[in-house]
């Protein structure tokens, strides 16, 4: 087997309450968790926890972009529609081109678990040589969304957007992103 190349990913927590000490934040945990449960390369995770702000959420998005060269920048918080949820906006804001269908499957999964997952506005989009998605705040969301829906037999009812996650960083320019099959199924196109 070849040498896995480093995966530098940034993580980004936003909450108000979290970012203020209110209480503790559960969102970077949780990516940590199955970023390193999922992911077979060595991992460079910069963190950060912000709360909701605009400008300080598309300045954060921009650093790890652009200055620190993450290939693969992950979100968690701020996609409700409470007027303090901005991170969609933000996203949008610095993207260079949308990928809807990050979006979509999110929506789709958390779907199967709370019927307001429509109220849910995570996008997922590029900059430069990042992809940037917005994934929800729960913990248990963030895990659903990355790993998909299985059923009680553990067969994949509804896959996680995470099996696509390795295809776009490619297309970005990124590492080769290699997974644990039984924990991440992903997927390769044929050459």
């Amino acid at each position: 087997m070849n040498k896995l190349s480093l995966l530098k990913i940034g993580i980004v927590s936003i909450s108000d309450r979290a970012s203020s000490g209110i209480y503790p934040d559960q969102g970077l945990p949780e990516l940590k968790k199955w970023l390193q449960q999922a992911i077979l390369n060595p991992l460079e995770l910069v963190e950060h926890l912000i709360p909701d702000e605009q400008q300080l959420i598309e300045n954060i998005l921009m650093r790890l972009a652009d200055h620190d060269h993450c290939p693969l920048i992950l979100t968690t918080g701020g996609t409700g529609p409470y007027l303090r949820d901005v991170t969609p906006e933000a996203t949008l804001a610095i993207a260079d081109r949308v990928i809807p269908g990050f979006g979509e499957l999110m929506r789709q999964i958390s779907l199967h678990f709370t019927p307001t997952a429509i109220l849910s506005r995570q996008v997922g989009v590029l900059r430069g040589n990042s992809l940037i998605l917005n994934l929800p705040g729960k913990p248990s969301a963030i895990a659903e969304t990355l790993g998909g829906v299985k059923n009680s037999s553990g067969q994949t009812l509804i896959p996680g957007i995470f099996a696509s996650v390795p295809i776009a960083v490619d297309a970005v320019g990124g590492p080769l992103i290699q997974t644990d099959a039984n924990f991440c199924p992903i997927v390769r196109p044929k050459r």
